[in-house]
């Protein structure tokens, strides 16, 4: 976990604002349940995060080109919404989607902080080689998006594997 460089707002029970992104990969319904239960009266921004173009990865590992993709991306996460909303029934009350576009590596830590969230939960395994992404990714990269997520943010993160 990354330690904040500065105090989160917490309620009683935990941080008011909790952020999940999703790039669209198995695992992260774990990532959002586990915001909802461990942060019970806190708002959750699930972020959808639309990778560009030019970078080595995409939502599932596969790159469109077209201009469908941010609203694939939305309705990627709404169906995930409505997933964990089956077994968390107030789930839909107390989650906002919102959606960008860019690295994540780059856009989840700027959105923590531009959103002033106080905590990030995301799911960190990714596909591929058993330890992240796929091994020419790993290789050019040297690291997973969820580690360099973690190195770049200045709020607590929780990584599930």
């Amino acid at each position: 976990m990354n330690e904040a460089t500065e105090p989160a707002r917490m309620t009683a029970t935990g941080p008011d604002r909790v952020l999940v992104p999703t790039l669209g990969r198995p695992g992260e319904d774990e990532a959002l349940a586990y915001a909802l239960e461990m942060f019970p009266d806190a708002e959750v921004i699930l972020l959808a995060v639309v990778m560009p173009l030019d970078a080595p990865l995409s939502e599932g590992n596969i790159l469109k080109r077209d201009e469908t993709r941010t609203e694939e991306a939305r309705r990627t996460t709404t169906e995930l919404l409505e997933s964990v909303s089956a077994d968390v029934p107030s789930a839909s009350d107390r989650i906002r989607i919102e959606t960008t576009e860019g690295r994540p590596w780059t856009v989840i830590p700027r959105y923590a902080s531009d959103a002033d969230v106080d905590h990030v939960v995301m799911y960190g395994h990714e596909k591929g080689s058993g330890t992240g992404t796929p091994g020419f990714v790993r290789r050019f990269l040297g690291r997973t998006i969820a580690t360099t997520v973690v190195d770049r943010t200045d709020r607590p993160v929780t990584v599930l594997e």
